[in-house]
């Protein structure tokens, strides 16, 4: 679930209630745009896993046109709604949100064309992998989101195919 947008929530038990929306323009970085990929709002991530990440899902988007987005949050202080017109959210376009409100910190919401492009099942097995609570409270909201990213980035360079995306391969495990 991404939280301040009206989105799909994989992973979520369905007892965690709706959060309402959230729009705070002020918690994203003063200048918007393309060149910010990773918004830690959390503070999950050390500077140099930032930054990794950022050079990761910058060639990934060089690489196959996918724009894969990460926010790190702990709802209620997040962005929210103000990401969508910031990171210009389009059809090819993966936001991944970060939040251990949810249950599983691993939430997405994933554009059309990507959505043609990745089996479905891809996303709960990647939240039922590195998502859960067990997961990111043994090895830190930190390697949950490292290890997606990684994940994500695996499966898109994968031929498409009967087996495309079908083994969650992260970067830490």
């Amino acid at each position: 679930m991404l939280v301040g947008l009206a989105t799909l929530s994989l992973g979520a038990p369905p007892s965690v209630a709706r959060l309402e929306g959230v729009n705070k323009p002020e918690l994203l970085p003063s200048t918007p745009g393309s060149s910010t990929f990773v918004i830690d709002v959390a503070g999950f991530l050390s500077d140099g896993q930032e930054q990794r990440i950022q050079k990761r899902v910058e060639a990934l988007q060089g690489d196959t046109g996918v724009k894969l987005r990460v926010l790190a949050q702990n709802y209620p202080e997040t962005p929210g709604l103000a990401i969508k017109d910031y990171w210009g959210v389009d059809p090819d376009t993966i936001v991944f949100v970060a939040d251990p409100n949810t249950g599983n910190i691993l939430n997405f919401n994933v554009g059309e064309n990507v959505d043609f492009q990745v089996p479905r099942s891809f996303w709960s097995k990647l939240a039922g992998k590195f998502g859960t609570k067990f997961y990111w409270q043994d090895n830190g909201e930190d390697v949950a989101i490292v290890n997606a990213v990684a994940a994500i980035d695996n499966c898109l360079r994968e031929p498409i195919g009967r087996l495309q995306c079908s083994t969650i391969r992260g970067e830490l495990e």
